[in-house]
Parts: structure tokens; C-alpha cells; sequence
């Protein structure tokens, strides 16, 4: 059957309704990325598998940010002996601002610039922070966005542990 005009434009009226990917969410293989760290040096998640992975995306402005990240490097030193790793993805225009931010709070996780943003399009992030669980499969497990006091010990800890435990 012959492409008509009328096939063409019910084609055309069709595609914005389709999605362009599947969108992120819990149960879906966390998309694989590669970004540098603050020293320079690349991280890939897929070279992770085996480790459970929480991806914490974060910003040198963002209050709530900066409140949660002497937590997240206490969970970090906590569970990185028993298969965890944490990065923090920080998504700054300037890596002079993370940087300077990572010194004055002592992160002791490694951290990545998204100063492009690709990786923060790619994981649909629209809120700061936002915390993502990856088990050790790369299979997104758990998304947080935004972040509220007593989180970290009442929410993320337990959330890793069962992930730990699997």
C-alpha cells in the first residue's frame, strides 16, 4: 500500500504522543554514563556492578544539598567496606564551586561534574537534591527527590541495608 499525504500526516500527528525513551523510574537499569571527578580521573557506572550505588545529585547553591552531604559521607564511610559506593553528581557551570564546597564540607565520597547537565537530562532529574539507589545488578531501586531533614538515618540507611542484604 502507497504512502499517502493522508498517512503521512496521521504519522505525523501520531509520534509527539509516543515517548522518546522509557522514562526513569524504580525497577528500570539505571542508563550508563561515564563522568569525570573533581580530580580529573572518569567514573563509569557501569564498571559498578557487583556494588550497590547511590547516585546523589546535587548543586554548590541548593541549602538542602549542602545539609545532607556531611550525612551522606557518614553513611559512606559507614557501609563502603560491605559492597556500597556513593557519588555525589554535582551539576554546578563552574567545578571551581563544587570543589571549593567539597573542602569546606569534607565530603569524603568521590564527586562528578554534570557541568554539561547530560547526565542530570538523562536521569529526568528536576529537583535538588535528588538521591538514587542502584543495586547491584544496575537496576534502579529506590528515587528520592528533595531531601528532608532525618532522611538519611529514617529512609536512604534502611533502604541500603535491604539492598546490602540482597
Amino acid at each position: 500500500m502507497p504512502l499517502t499525504r493522508r498517512h503521512l500526516l496521521l504519522g505525523a500527528l501520531a509520534a509527539p504522543a509516543l515517548p522518546a525513551r522509557a522514562a526513569i523510574a524504580p525497577g528500570a537499569a539505571a542508563p550508563d554514563f561515564t563522568l569525570r571527578q573533581l580530580s580529573g580521573a572518569p567514573l563509569r557506572l557501569r564498571e559498578q556492578r557487583g556494588q550497590v550505588l547511590m547516585l546523589n545529585f546535587w548543586a554548590s547553591w541548593c541549602g538542602p544539598c549542602r545539609d545532607e552531604m556531611p550525612l551522606l559521607s557518614r553513611l559512606h564511610d559507614k557501609y563502603r567496606a560491605s559492597g556500597f559506593a556513593l557519588w555525589g553528581v554535582n551539576v554546578d557551570d563552574e567545578p571551581k564551586n563544587a570543589a571549593a564546597t567539597v573542602d569546606k564540607l569534607r565530603t569524603a565520597f568521590p564527586v562528578l561534574l554534570d557541568t554539561d547537565k547530560a547526565v542530570s537530562r538523562l536521569y529526568e532529574i528536576k529537583a535538588m537534591p535528588s538521591t538514587l539507589l542502584i543495586d547491584r545488578d544496575g537496576v534502579l531501586r529506590r528515587l528520592h527527590r528533595g531531601y528532608q531533614a532525618g532522611w538519611v538515618e529514617s529512609l536512604y540507611e534502611p533502604q541500603l541495608r535491604e539492598l546490602l542484604r540482597d
